[in-house]
């Protein structure tokens, strides 16, 4: 017996409405031995376009990938509110904290070729970062960047690039503020730490951050539309622009270079095609880009997230949650979720796969909505066989 699927949950939203979605799921304990894929991506298809219209999103684009196999890449809607230039399988989105998933296997990469090593000290690469107490700060590791396990209270200083400093103007204030724990023992999710990973790849290996992801991915993965920063964005002439609510509706505003100053945390640009490419390469189908020794390191646990475990979103499906590197892993029956998700001024982003079925998704959007979280769980719990999940997914 197959666990409810989307079109359960399409049916249940069209007889009782939005508010009652948020309470209408199924769990059925039978799991199927197949995935009926494309049947999937059809209803998937519906309820995209179906939460699309009702919140009036300005445009959006995703990929359904088994295997090495795009089941569905689908479009809607146009780059920027009141013109008519439409959403396609090439218009640059901003991929937020999505970003972190290329930082981590670059980074992952790199140290497979022994460029450095994941428990060398931070302050190796980076001299100007200290804590209050010093000692501290040499106990910081590489892997610690990436795995948010530095200690510190969680999003420290984001204030500073939101405003749009330089990591430069921000690394001083960490001289204020010493760790809750010891790094590598306890999670808060950062930005500016995790940005750090570019100095460290920079003076191991004399090629900026930038250039790496070019050459080791974007080229040879031919991920035609992806690039690193707020110039090549702006230089993209099928760009999204974002998207702010107002009370009179989606809003289109300027793209702010902020977070853009941290590159491997939030700084990656790519079109749904491009993402189409990223998701078989993380799912183990371009060896040469990603060995499945990388990729079995950057899908290795580092720290557990419990707080996810108590989130209302995933308490009822969640066995066990933690951090890779770049990756969150999410533990669902006897299958694990590798997913992130990303959300920056006027976009939002999700990237999520099973590791046992080997199918993934990706969505992106120019609207800061939260309909990404909900449409990424379902589909998400759809595919492990675990029946749906109507309330929407945490992506910090």
């Amino acid at each position: 017996m197959r666990p409810a699927s989307l079109s359960t949950l399409f049916s249940c939203r069209c007889l009782r409405g939005i508010a009652a979605l948020l309470f209408c799921g199924l769990w059925l304990t039978a799991q199927a031995d197949e995935i009926d894929i494309d049947a999937s991506a059809k209803e998937f298809d519906r309820y995209f376009r179906m939460l699309m219209r009702e919140k009036d999103i300005p445009g959006g684009a995703y990929v359904i990938v088994d295997g090495d196999r795009v089941v569905a890449l689908s479009t809607y809607g146009v780059r920027i509110k009141g013109k008519s230039d439409k959403v396609d399988r090439n218009t640059v989105f901003r991929l937020a904290s999505v970003s972190k998933t290329f930082a981590g296997s670059m980074a992952a990469v790199l140290e497979h070729e022994k460029k450095f090593g994941w428990t060398d000290r931070v302050v190796r690469y980076v001299p100007e970062l200290s804590f209050k107490t010093p000692s501290l700060s040499r106990q910081l590791q590489v892997q610690h960047l990436l795995s948010h396990s530095s200690g510190l209270t969680p999003n420290a200083y984001d204030n500073y690039l939101e405003d749009n400093k330089p990591l430069s103007k921000i690394l001083p204030k960490f001289a204020n503020i010493d760790p809750r724990c010891t790094p590598g023992k306890c999670y808060g999710y950062q930005n500016v730490l995790f940005s750090l990973i570019q100095d460290v790849i920079y003076k191991a290996t004399g090629v900026p951050y930038e250039r790496q992801l070019k050459e080791r991915f974007f080229i040879p993965l031919k991920m035609e539309d992806a690039s690193v920063g707020w110039e090549s964005f702006m230089a993209a002439d099928n760009r999204a622009a974002p998207h702010v609510q107002t009370g009179r509706g989606w809003r289109p505003v300027k793209v702010e270079k902020e977070y853009y100053l941290a590159a491997p945390a939030a700084g990656v640009n790519a079109s749904i095609s491009d993402m189409a490419q990223w998701l078989k390469a993380q799912m183990g189908y371009y060896p040469k880009v990603l060995s499945p020794e990388v990729i079995e390191d950057i899908t290795t646990e580092r720290v557990e997230t419990q707080r996810h475990m108590r989130h209302r979103i995933w308490r009822d499906y969640l066995s066990h949650a933690g951090y890779g590197l770049g990756w969150r892993l999410y533990t669902i029956g006897n299958d694990r979720i590798i997913y992130h998700g990303g959300w920056v001024a006027g976009f939002r982003a999700a990237v999520a796969y099973s590791e046992k079925q080997k199918i993934g998704i990706a969505i992106l959007m120019n609207a800061e909505s939260r309909i990404i979280a909900d449409l990424t769980a379902n589909f998400v719990i759809d595919i492990t066989g675990n029946g749906t999940l109507s309330t929407a997914m945490a992506n910090k």
